[in-house]
């Protein structure tokens, strides 16, 4: 049986009466997680789901998600998670370019909901929690899961769009299985007496497979936070007992920032999983010292189901790698005509093997941009790999700053500038420049309590890197611009008019 959902199915008949989901003080055993799914099934199928057919998920990290997105599954449907904070016209894309005959919407955004699905004719559940449940309760359970092949869509996952509209990755039922499997088994090490934190947005790739799906498949019990803050992540720690922790690098400089860190307890983490952007080794450091846990850094995309390389928990870790690739996966380093690159240079990664996406939804050109014949998936992702095998990376393809011919990637100046201690975080952006094409600009956030001026922390970086690469211009901000999984959006970032004059 190849359907993703099966893994909820198995869990359910190992460990009937273990908590597989909590948020707060509602508890899901894994027999109440799995019933409630089944009886989905019979609610999409009374709406005239069946398999293949597509249906929107927009939801926040709540108890709904897993049955809505482990009922569609049963159903041999596919997913379409969306971002709850979309507005109308996003709604009425992300369902009219998948043509998502329903959505499944969270009450608190029914309005923008109810707008975009009735721009393009489909049509809308509201999740009311409670109600949900109850309305759930009444139906009778649907049987085994509808069976699906491993090259089967299980879910479409819609790009962040930085270069046009997003595009829907197609992820398998065999892609995103194999690619949970290998990271609980050989990476996160998780099993049934483990409790790991959702944080990470169920929505999002990375909350998806590291969170959920690897949590659900161990019999483990996964604790959600709807919104993150420091202090409640450090909270539900404390209570929860949680073992392993799942987020992105402005997480933990989140927690490291809160005052009464000291004051919870912490003792019980043993893993700690940083992805989704580049982690800064300052935080890395200073994270280990201050909570006696280790972090294991990897890497992986939408596209890569995601995970595609890591840190493994048994080598040998270095500060600043994505580390190897994981099992079944291979990389490798290649110049803008994709040969690959001499040992030591930069070069754009590559992708091939099981975690890599069906394709793009309705979109084969584009996919045949991204994955060539032999199934190498370009990942505009710029790296080198040292004398071990492990990757480093630069920065994004398109976030290369060129000033007055000199490359400059943004995230070198960064670690620069994460190791001033008044630094919270930071963003390096290119600066439109007459002569120089571009000039080096960051945009700071100090810590709470700290004080800098940007002459300080110019002259900080200047001090340490070539004259080419310090940034002319730095400023203050009360707040970076985050996506979804609190990722530092560059493109976003405001430049202070008239600051090169």
């Amino acid at each position: 049986m190849t359907n993703l959902s099966h893994n909820l199915a198995e869990s359910a008949a190992i460990y009937p009466e273990q908590p597989a989901v909590r948020m707060d003080d509602e508890v899901l055993t894994y027999t109440a997680l799995d019933r409630l799914a089944s009886q989905l099934v019979t609610l999409l199928r009374d709406h005239g789901i069946g398999p293949g057919d597509r249906v929107g998920l927009m939801l926040p990290n709540v108890a709904q998600f897993p049955i809505a997105f482990y009922g569609i599954l049963r159903t041999g449907a596919v997913a379409v998670p969306m971002n709850p904070l979309l507005k109308e016209r996003e709604v009425a894309y992300y369902l009219d370019d998948s043509g998502a005959k329903l959505l499944l919407a969270w009450q608190d955004v029914s309005g923008e909901a109810a707008a975009g699905a009735e721009a393009v004719g489909a049509e809308l559940i509201t999740v009311v929690p409670g109600d949900f449940d109850a309305s759930l309760a009444a139906l009778e359970p649907a049987t085994d899961p509808v069976s699906r092949a491993d090259g089967d869509t299980a879910v479409l996952l819609y790009t962040s769009g930085t270069t046009g509209k997003p595009k829907g990755a197609e992820l398998t039922h065999g892609s995103l299985n194999r690619n949970q499997a290998v990271s609980a088994r050989t990476l996160f090490e998780i099993g049934p007496d483990d409790v790991v934190m959702g944080c990470l947005p169920l929505f999002h790739v990375f909350g998806l497979t590291c969170g959920l799906n690897t949590a659900i498949s161990n019999g483990a019990l996964l604790t959600l936070i709807p919104r993150f803050t420091p202090a409640k992540a450090l909270e539900v720690i404390q209570r929860d007992r949680v073992t392993v922790f799942e987020g992105v690098p402005t997480m933990y400089a989140a927690m490291l920032d809160v005052p009464d860190r000291a004051a919870y307890d912490v003792s019980t983490l043993r893993c700690c999983v940083s992805g989704g952007a580049a982690l800064p080794v300052e935080v890395l450091r200073n994270f280990e010292e201050a909570f006696g846990c280790i972090i294991l850094e990897g890497y992986g995309l939408s596209e890569s189901s995601p995970v595609a390389a890591f840190n493994h928990p048994h080598a040998e870790r270095k500060p600043g790698s994505i580390g190897t690739p994981i099992e079944g996966i291979r990389m490798r380093l290649v110049d803008d005509q994709r040969t690959p690159v001499a040992a030591g240079e930069i070069g754009e990664i590559q992708i091939c093997g099981h975690n890599v996406m069906k394709g793009y939804w309705n979109k084969p050109d584009a996919t045949a941009a991204t994955i060539d014949a032999e199934g190498w998936l370009s990942t505009g992702d710029m790296a080198k790999q040292d004398c071990d095998g492990y990757f480093f990376i630069v920065d994004r393809k398109k976030d290369l700053l060129i000033r007055g011919g000199y490359n400059v990637y943004p995230r070198e100046v960064e670690e620069v500038l994460y190791e001033h201690p008044a630094v919270a975080e930071a963003a390096v952006v290119g600066i439109p420049h007459p002569s120089l094409g571009e000039e080096i600009g960051a945009a700071v956030q100090l810590k709470a309590g700290e004080t800098a001026t940007p002459e300080d922390l110019r002259d900080h970086v200047k001090r340490r890197i070539a004259a080419y690469k310090y940034p002319r211009v730095v400023w203050i901000v009360d707040e970076l611009p985050k996506g979804p999984t609190g990722k530092i959006l560059r493109r976003e970032i405001l430049i202070p008019e008239g600051i090169l004059t």
